[in-house]
């Protein structure tokens, strides 16, 4: 098996997200770490790679794939042969699509917004971003009321683009405590096979 190349911050949920999907599939993985403070992502040489200057991206067999949701889609795709995380039925796959716009929009503006103020001192609407996430878990936690998974009865790649910034809300100063149904679905995510977590900071609420 080739070994695929993830460029990605540890503290980064998206980079994450691209982590865990190829974890979860066995991949062989090698790490490299973008100095973002540094800003090596908007230097020459990472912006041939994504022109956005944004981790994750993987090189897979010379191959540049870019965003962390089209990572994960590529992943699944390629390396699931079962497709049991990308099933081919459509009405699932349009869901699934449903809840990868939920990750790229009402969770990177709520907690992943939020924690960003935190992690990062990014100047965000750091008291908007806990209304959006608090809206958000709300919804949330009802449509988990009864399921396991956010679509059908099995892990898919929507639980994994929303893991890792509803795990990390606390430090964003977002508590879980409120919202049982999504705490029950953040465990059976970490007890799939081949479960990585992301780096934990100490701030906000996870002081």
């Amino acid at each position: 098996m080739n070994t695929i190349t993830l460029y990605r911050h540890a503290l980064s949920g998206h980079a994450h997200r691209a982590q865990l999907m190829a974890s979860l599939l066995g991949l062989n993985v090698e790490l490299v770490d973008v100095d973002l403070a540094n800003g090596d992502h908007k230097k020459a040489d990472f912006l041939n790679k994504n022109l956005f200057g944004q981790v994750p991206v993987i090189e897979d067999a010379g191959q540049l794939i870019s965003d962390s949701n089209a990572i994960l889609l590529y992943l699944a795709q390629k390396y699931d042969s079962e497709l049991q995380w990308y099933p081919r039925d459509l009405v699932v796959r349009s869901e699934i699509q449903r809840w990868l716009s939920v990750a790229a929009g009402q969770v990177a503006n709520g907690p992943a917004a939020a924690r960003l103020v935190n992690v990062f001192g990014a100047g965000l609407d750091h008291d908007n971003a806990k209304r959006i996430t608090g809206n958000l878990f709300a919804i949330l936690d009802t449509h988990l009321q009864e399921r396991e998974w956010l679509v059908g009865n099995r892990a898919t790649v929507a639980d994994i683009a929303n893991f890792s910034y509803i795990e990390h809300a606390p430090e964003g100063d977002v508590s879980l405590t409120g919202y049982p149904n999504i705490r029950k679905w953040l465990e059976n995510v970490k007890s799939l096979p081949g479960f990585v977590p992301m780096q934990a900071t100490k701030v906000g609420l996870a002081v």
